[in-house]
């Protein structure tokens, strides 16, 4: 049986041109680049052509790109850092609808005395301008705001939300984990403080992702340890991995126009050819300010884990929007923040595609997915037929 994976934004196959590049540095190239030799200092030499392959992709100086072992250790690291640089501000802004690595730890620092403010978004997922601009004081240490959003793809205005913090000194960050390698991004342009990104959502593997810190804003490192990093974070340098995300950014600068043109055409077939097929079917999320590569669609009346079992017995790998918490089924909170019916949130799944996808993939997964539907439905205990309605498609 074919595997057809369609769940890009919960993690990629690695790039066998990253595989081909990495390989040197476990067995041959195997020295410390901290280290004065000529064995290490080779091995340094790439360490800092990757910095710039990355540093390429989101239009940043090298200097500005400090290697991290995940985009959670990013996002904490410039969370973090805004506090320790701003000891007298105990006021954090971010969204409800936030990654884990942000929300888990915005929870924790509530629980630690701050303020925080989760800003709310609409039935899109779109956030307030007004609200952003009315929500910062002179309290406020920091506003970190995601690019993209993992579940719905949807694009928040980072770089305009970025001016309004820089306009009342505040320093602004954003996950941009689903984003990089997907839109172009070009911060040299913009007004953003941090940002970070993860290698295993573009390619190269996990355990390997950046921060990225506008110079001159202040700073202070999450790990401490030795020089490296510039003294920005400690710990011998994952070199392979380094290798590996240097390479996949720029592979990912190469396919842009593949993501925002091919892949954006597979996503607009399936989506379309499925709200067409199945009767109340609803897409979560703003369909133009979004991701070119993901689509989540809800199927009401049924569940989403039951949808995946069965997608899985065809070989297909997507995602759901709700997850099993100690066995009481509860809808994704990026779904309960956007107001998504009860009878909705949890029949969702999210389909995520990435340049190796094909047409034919595509295809099949239109053929198999609606009679999936229609048996779930048929035992399911909310299902009316009598209710059913046309989903509209673009």
């Amino acid at each position: 049986m074919k595997t057809i994976y369609v769940d890009n934004n919960a993690t990629t196959r690695v790039a066998p041109e990253v595989v081909e590049e990495m390989s040197p540095y476990f067995s041959e190239l195997y020295g410390n680049p901290s280290s004065m030799h000529f064995f290490g200092g080779q091995v340094n030499t790439r360490v800092e052509e990757a910095r710039e392959r990355v540093a390429g992709l989101i239009g940043a100086r090298p200097q500005e790109i400090i290697f991290t072992s995940c985009g959670t250790e990013s996002d904490n690291t410039a969370i973090m850092s805004a506090l320790e640089s701003n000891p007298g501000k105990r006021h954090v802004v971010t969204t409800r609808v936030e990654h884990p690595a942000v929300k888990n730890l915005v929870g924790h620092l509530k629980r630690e005395g701050y303020r925080v403010t989760e800003l709310p978004v609409d039935r899109d997922g779109l956030l307030s301008m007004d609200e952003v601009s009315r929500i910062i004081t002179d309290d406020t240490a920091i506003v970190s705001v995601m690019w993209a959003n993992n579940e719905t793809g949807v694009l928040f205005p980072v770089e305009e939300i970025a001016n309004v913090a820089k306009s009342r000194g505040v320093i602004f960050h954003t996950d941009a984990v689903q984003a990089v390698g997907k839109i172009p991004i070009n911060l040299a342009e913009s007004q953003i403080d941090m940002l970070s990104l993860s290698g295993h959502k573009l390619h190269a593997p996990k355990g390997i992702g950046v921060i990225y810190v506008r110079r001159g804003t202040r700073f202070s490192p999450y790990i401490i340890g030795g020089h490296q990093e510039e003294g920005r974070r400690g710990g011998t340098e994952n070199v392979p991995y380094i290798i590996g995300i240097g390479k996949a950014c720029e592979l990912a600068a190469n396919h842009l126009e593949d993501m925002n043109v091919r892949v954006r055409g597979l996503r607009d077939k399936l989506e379309n050819g499925l709200l067409e097929k199945i009767p109340n079917s609803i897409v979560n999320g703003d369909r133009d300010q979004r991701l070119p590569n993901t689509s989540s669609i809800s199927f009401e009346y049924v569940e989403g884990e039951s949808i995946l079992l069965k997608l899985s017995d065809q070989g297909i790998c997507a995602s759901s929007g709700s997850a099993c918490t100690s066995g009481s089924l509860e809808p994704s909170h990026v779904l309960r923040a956007m107001g998504v019916p009860f009878t909705a949130a949890h029949g969702s799944i999210r389909f995520s595609l990435s340049s190796y996808n094909t047409e034919e993939e595509i295809d099949f997964i239109l053929k198999v997915m609606p009679p999936i539907i229609e048996e779930l439905r048929a035992i399911s205990p909310f299902w009316d037929g009598s209710v059913a309605r046309s989903s509209t498609a673009s």
